[in-house]
């Protein structure tokens, strides 16, 4: 049975264009791009052009690229890159745990963090931005797209704030790059990133802008390589997989693809609230990224209800894959003023460009039948817990 796999927030699969295009640097064009015979200037051409496909999707240079092993190393260079002790974070409480976690490993060294709160629709005013900057604030990092939700937050008039206040901004993109256009001159911001798995490219591999002037100092130490901002030998076939997921990411922009998932999107919310007593969508009421819904089934646990559809050959998630197997409710809903009980009934639905319209009528299908079987049984449970890493 073919799987209907709507969990794209978790990881997508590679597109076959990707592929194709990494496969040589796997196979015969395997150089090493520090090397200067034939062999290497060959794939330092690769890298050079993975680079430039990179920086068209965030409108930036390509010199201001910074290649990374993912958007968990991304972020925690961007922050343990860029402050020092007694130095002051603002971040908010909906961050994803790359960010979170780092956030609370600097205020062990001394670092101070201010996390602002969002309201109900799990939106941050920047007006909290505002009030939670003090005079040695030095960075600010708000997400642009929320990885349970997908709603959208106001980083462009964040990044203005930030910048009246000469304070550093970073911003995770992860989840917002080829879902929504992004213009880093637009946003303001001095550091962004992003990773390819979560736009159809290869696992382990990201990107990091960093704006020309910021003083990011490496986490490693070693190399010479992006410019010494992270020194070892480059994941030559990985990064060649990201610059083709960018340009594919472009491309979906300008093609209709952003609006179709929107349309199937809507599509699967309208049917499960109609068919379905006691189901919601959080963050409804907010701008959201196309392809993303989180939906609550009220008396139900939810990690019962993605097994079931597991059963039924259709992926879903609670959330966050960092936080797949954690028993507790999901921090970013609490923050949204959710119970801890409707938090844990809420599930999450993410579409990639790989996905068909019969993805969500099977869904669709299944969803009610899924839901009233587990209703039936009068327990509201969770199952014994999994690992699982990012």
């Amino acid at each position: 049975m073919s799987i209907a796999y709507l969990d794209n927030n978790g990881t997508t699969q590679i597109h076959p264009e990707v592929l194709r295009e990494m496969l040589p640097s796997l196979t015969e064009e395997f150089g090493n791009p520090s090397s200067i015979h034939a062999c290497g200037r060959r794939a330092l051409a690769k890298l050079k052009s993975a680079r430039e496909r990179t920086a068209h999707l965030l409108g930036c240079l390509p010199t201001e690229i910074v290649f990374s092993g993912g958007g968990t190393e991304g972020d925690n260079t961007a922050l343990m890159g860029m402050v020092n002790p007694s130095d002051h974070i603002v971040t908010s409480a909906i961050e994803h745990s790359a960010i979170l976690q780092c956030c609370a490993f600097l205020e062990r060294q001394g670092c101070e963090v201010t996390r602002v709160g969002v309201d109900g629709n799990g939106r941050i005013d920047p007006a909290e931005v505002r009030r939670a900057l003090r005079p040695n604030t030095r960075l600010v990092s708000i997400m642009m797209a929320n990885n349970e939700t997908g709603v959208l937050q106001p980083v462009e008039e964040i990044g203005r704030i930030a910048a009246e206040a000469d304070v550093w901004f970073h911003t995770d993109a992860v989840q917002a790059a080829g879902k929504t256009p992004i213009s880093v001159t637009a946003i303001g911001c001095d550091l962004l990133t992003i990773t390819a798995h979560k736009m159809h490219g290869p696992q382990g591999t990201g990107a990091l802008f960093v704006k020309r002037g910021t003083p990011l100092r490496p986490l490693l130490h070693g190399g010479h390589q992006e410019k010494s901002r992270r020194p070892g030998t480059e994941n030559v076939a990985g990064i060649v997989g990201l610059g083709k997921a960018c340009e594919l990411a472009r491309l979906g922009l300008e093609d209709g693809s952003v609006e179709r998932l929107r349309d199937w999107r809507d599509r699967l919310e309208n049917a499960v609230l109609a068919a379905i007593p006691g189901s919601g969508v959080n963050g409804r009421g907010a701008a959201r990224v196309a392809n993303t819904t989180s939906i609550y089934f009220d008396g139900v646990a939810g990690d019962a209800l993605v097994l079931a559809l597991d059963e039924a050959g259709i992926a879903a998630s609670r959330g966050s894959a960092c936080s797949s197997g954690e028993a507790g409710p999901s921090s970013m809903l609490i923050a949204m003023g959710l119970s801890g009980e409707r938090s844990r009934s809420s599930l999450r639905f993410s579409l990639g460009k790989l996905n068909t319209v019969e993805d969500i009528d099977r869904t669709i299908a299944a969803l009610p039948e899924a839901v009233a079987r587990l209703r039936a049984t009068h327990s509201f449970f969770e199952p014994e817990a999994v690992s699982s890493v990012w």
